[in-house]
């Protein structure tokens, strides 16, 4: 059963030391649960003495106290996360110290780690001349328009068009869908 002091001792614990601590796997469960408790003392004394009364005053303090306690302990525990997904990143160590991370933290940590891996490569090719810019699957498809199309603009805001009646144009395969799909163009085979 978690208490005000442990929170308050989990917090002391994350703001003075550099390394994420060691926080039990149903945390979060047990901080709702010690949330839902307060709520339920201040809701069922206001019912059963007068609106001011010392407990409903001390428990509402711990509960609006706790709630701040938390946020700071879940923005340090962030940012902990994310300079050791910055640190993992550049230098490529394994991912082993990812113990103490809740269930929620490793998937941010596993999607920054990605994304920055991601990214170097990027940088490092561009820096290499090798301007592979995305590298989506656009298979793109010939189609004939059956009706005047006004222009349009595709994924990137590249304008496309004004298309006339039995116009041939070689589309990317997601625009052309729903060109063919409003019947407004028909695909031309191609063997």
């Amino acid at each position: 059963m978690i208490t005000y002091q442990k929170i308050y001792d989990i917090l002391r614990n994350e703001k003075y030391n550099e390394a994420l601590q060691q926080l039990p796997k149903n945390f979060l469960e047990e901080i709702a649960s010690y949330l839902h408790e307060k709520k339920e003392i201040i809701n069922r004394e206001q019912k059963n003495t007068e609106l001011f009364s010392d407990t409903v005053r001390m428990t509402r303090k711990q509960l609006d106290n706790t709630l701040s306690i938390i946020k700071e302990i879940i923005a340090i525990r962030e940012r902990k996360v994310l300079n050791l997904a910055f640190t993992a990143a550049l230098t490529g160590i394994n991912k082993g110290d990812t113990d103490n991370l809740l269930k929620h933290e490793k998937e941010l940590f596993e999607i920054t780690v990605g994304k920055l891996e991601e990214n170097q490569k990027i940088v490092i090719q561009k820096l290499n001349g090798q301007a592979n810019e995305e590298k989506k699957d656009l298979k793109n498809i010939l189609i004939r328009f059956k009706e005047d199309v006004s222009a349009f603009l595709d994924e990137e805001g590249t304008e496309l068009g004004p298309f006339k009646l039995g116009d041939i144009a070689n589309l990317p395969q997601e625009i052309a869908q729903i060109l063919l799909g409003d019947e407004k163009a028909i695909l031309i085979e191609t063997k």
